[in-house]
């Protein structure tokens, strides 16, 4: 089978040439390699320091909203710097593996695919066991390990974007034989999405659907059965909500938090997330001058971090943060097309899974604290708090700098 990119303008509609590559080399990039040694250029140092910043932000801002919770009964025994001192424990932890995930090569991590898939869906199982898996809030969705609790969700979402790179650079014939090609692929996301719904975590399912259908979509397929799958989706979609009453009732409450009748029920976070970002104004009320972390906005060093970043930090803040995580959606995605000109295809689409991942992810978590989506239980990437999720994040971008680093080595001359 011949892989085709699809035929793209620029990033903004801008016409292209036709015999030229969907990214810019620059001509000091490429250095003869006949007489002389190869000398590697560096990885994306941009990209570093955006992450890093990110990081670094999210650490403050969960001390921030994290120090007064010990007094809540609920946390007495807790110190004030319980989770700020957690949460740096998982960024060393993280930042330790993810330097590993680095040194393997990007055909070790497409050869590996498979397995990973499968070791997510074993582990996804096991979180359901009830002597294996731990459940808060009558979700079971964690495996304690002691120094941290493991969520597989994180896992099976970098799995599922290596599984379908792999199977589309493999198996995929998307012109001739679409259905036939399409299923098996469509089945093991269904699987997940099943295990992900039992936990319950509708959040994941969406994140990992969007990935899937994202991958397809790059790797190939024609629009017309790309929206043929995303309307079955939403249609999946739409009955989940329907046949869960308590999904409805969180639809209604989005819909209208102010009523009496969900402002201290289903609306409860989303009225207090929507009080915090207008308290904050334009410049916010100060690093630490959060009132709506008191106790009154639950959840707020995790899924509703942006809220406390809203008020301490205004409008200002919030669109700082948006600004990073587009600029660094939008430069994964660069990668991506890098390598596929070189003809990396694998690379090209797991680098752009990622993009999608952190993407979509943090657009879910940020329309959510600003009140323009249902509420998800979906942390804000690299910022909010949470082991696992700062884990996978920094894996999944070490890989895309992999990636990168290999992309410079063949522009160079040499071998990815």
């Amino acid at each position: 089978m011949k892989w085709s990119w699809p035929a793209l303008p620029g990033w903004f509609g801008t016409p292209a040439p036709a015999d030229a590559l969907p990214v810019r080399l620059d001509r000091s990039d490429w250095q003869a390699t006949d007489s002389r040694p190869l000398r590697l250029s560096g990885i994306d140092q941009p990209l570093i320091w955006v992450t890093v910043a990110l990081l670094a932000w999210g650490l403050v801002m969960v001390y921030s909203a994290s120090i007064a919770m010990p007094d809540n009964p609920k946390f007495t025994r807790y110190l004030h710097t319980h989770f700020v001192t957690r949460h740096m424990l998982s960024l060393v932890v993280a930042f330790a593996v993810a330097l590993i995930a680095f040194q393997v090569p990007v055909k070790t991590w497409e050869k590996a695919a498979p397995w990973l898939f499968v070791l997510a869906l074993l582990l996804l199982i096991m979180v359901l066991i009830p002597a294996i898996g731990k459940g808060v809030n009558g979700a079971r969705r964690w495996i304690p390990l002691g120094f941290m609790n493991f969520q597989p969700s994180e896992l099976a979402k970098f799995a599922v974007l290596l599984y379908a790179a792999d199977y589309m650079v493999r198996k995929m014939d998307v012109k001739e034989r679409f259905f036939h090609a399409v299923w098996p692929m469509a089945a093991a996301v269904a699987v997940v999405g099943l295990l992900l719904l039992a936990e319950p975590d509708m959040g994941a399912f969406m994140v990992i659907a969007v990935i899937a259908m994202g991958i397809l979509f790059l790797g190939g397929v024609n629009a017309r059965m790309f929206f043929l799958i995303a309307a079955i989706l939403l249609v999946a979609f739409a009955l989940m909500i329907a046949l869960s009453e308590w999904r409805r009732e969180r639809i209604f409450a989005y819909l209208n938090p102010w009523d009496e009748r969900h402002v201290l029920g289903k609306g409860y976070q989303l009225s207090h997330s929507l009080i915090a970002i207008g308290r904050g104004q334009i410049f916010g009320v100060g690093l630490g001058g959060s009132v709506e972390k008191l106790h009154w906005l639950p959840e707020a060093h995790t899924d509703f971090l942006l809220a406390v970043i809203g008020e301490e930090f205004g409008l200002l803040g919030v669109l700082t943060v948006i600004g990073m995580f587009l600029w660094m959606a939008r430069r994964i995605m660069h990668i991506g097309r890098q390598a596929i000109a070189l003809d990396r295809v694998f690379a090209g689409l797991a680098a752009q899974g990622v993009g999608i991942w952190i993407g979509f992810q943090a657009f879910i978590n940020m329309g959510v604290n600003l009140g323009a989506l249902p509420t998800k239980g979906l942390t804000l990437p690299l910022m909010s708090y949470g082991g696992s999720a700062i884990l996978m994040n920094l894996v999944a971008l070490a890989l895309v700098l992999r990636i990168d680093h290999e992309n410079r080595q063949m522009m160079q001359g040499g071998r990815a």
